[in-house]
């Protein structure tokens, strides 16, 4: 999730644990500074584009490694604020903080590691956008009720509240995402695709339009579903996902990483003599922030070390009108 929204949870959960123990504002700085913390892995550069994407949420993210840091750095916060009788308090504060983090992104599609250092199988429910209003709105309010009365029973019980129902929220997008997978199973089947592989993710900021994606051997295919929408089944578009591409690249370690972190949602593509991957997982088609050129065909493909990304960001000024018409229902699609 985005940087605020981890901040905020952070801040949340050190009120709710610490209460009217010690001051609220100690709580929520101290929550939210431990909310932010696995994300400073972006700072680290491994030299390498593709290396960058497969790393972040990694270590930093590993339940394994903030369990043993989280009470300890608790302890230590405890002894600096001379709270010493909150220690075990303060160690269960900065441990939730911690582990809500990695816990949260899983949610996501991108990504996360969360069993480093024993396995390297990156988890993405997929279940919510990475922004989302809808979820972080709640805990702002709830978080700012309790600072603004100064830790009061009602301030501190809003707080609790509205860490409740931004919990609810991320099992409701789980309720809607396994409606819609199911939908759009019916739907390819209705259109006679023979799909080994179907991806359900949000559209931005929402948890209302989905966006879906099936693969099949020599095919990627795109849809969206709305809560709103009347038709029975969802409109499949259909792209070419450069199987034949695949025997130039296999042994590719750039290919290889990004094969297994994207769970075979990808595509290849070759253009002025360059090859490419894309993780088909994040974007919307033709638009792939996670683009990387991974090798230059001479006369066998030569691997580029490091890759190149070349991914481009969704054109807002064409998609922002047609998010909003789909949105609320209407049959439109992003060719028109």
């Amino acid at each position: 999730m985005d940087s605020v929204t981890q901040a905020v949870l952070g801040a949340a959960v050190g009120v709710a644990v610490m209460g009217r123990r010690t001051a609220v504002w100690k709580a929520a700085v101290a929550g939210a500074v431990a909310g932010t913390v696995p994300d400073l892995d972006v700072l680290i550069s491994h030299g390498d584009p593709v290396l960058d994407m497969v790393q972040h949420r990694s270590h930093s993210h590993s339940l394994f490694w903030l369990s043993l840091a989280g009470p300890v750095v608790g302890w230590l916060l405890a002894q600096l604020l001379r709270e010493g009788a909150l220690g075990w308090r303060w160690a269960m504060a900065i441990w939730l903080a911690f582990l809500t983090h990695p816990m949260l992104d899983a949610c996501t599609v991108y990504g996360t590691q969360l069993l480093q250092p024993f396995s390297d199988r990156p988890y993405g429910l997929g279940s919510i956008f990475i922004i989302d209003p809808f979820y972080t709105v709640p805990l702002i309010l709830g978080t700012a009720w309790a600072l603004r009365s100064h830790g009061s029973p009602r301030g501190l019980a809003v707080n609790r509240l509205t860490l409740a129902l931004s919990t609810v929220y991320l099992g409701w997008g789980v309720a809607v995402q396994h409606h819609i997978e199911a939908v759009a199973r019916e739907s390819l089947v209705a259109h006679g695709v023979s799909a080994r592989g179907v991806l359900v993710t949000p559209a931005a900021f929402t948890s209302v339009l989905w966006r879906v994606v099936a693969i099949d051997d020599g095919h990627y295919y795109e849809g969206f579903r709305s809560l709103l929408d009347k038709s029975p089944h969802i409109a499949f578009e259909r792209y070419h996902r450069g199987a034949e591409l695949e025997p130039l690249v296999t042994q590719i370690d750039a290919v290889r990483r990004l094969q297994s972190f994207s769970h075979g949602f990808y595509r290849l593509a070759e253009s002025g003599g360059r090859l490419a991957i894309s993780d088909l997982r994040m974007g919307m088609e033709p638009n792939y922030l996670f683009t990387f050129e991974v090798a230059e065909r001479h006369s066998a493909p030569v691997p580029l070390i490091p890759t190149r990304q070349v991914g481009i960001r969704v054109d807002l000024a064409r998609a922002w009108p047609w998010y909003w018409r789909r949105l609320a229902g209407e049959p439109v699609s992003l060719r028109q």
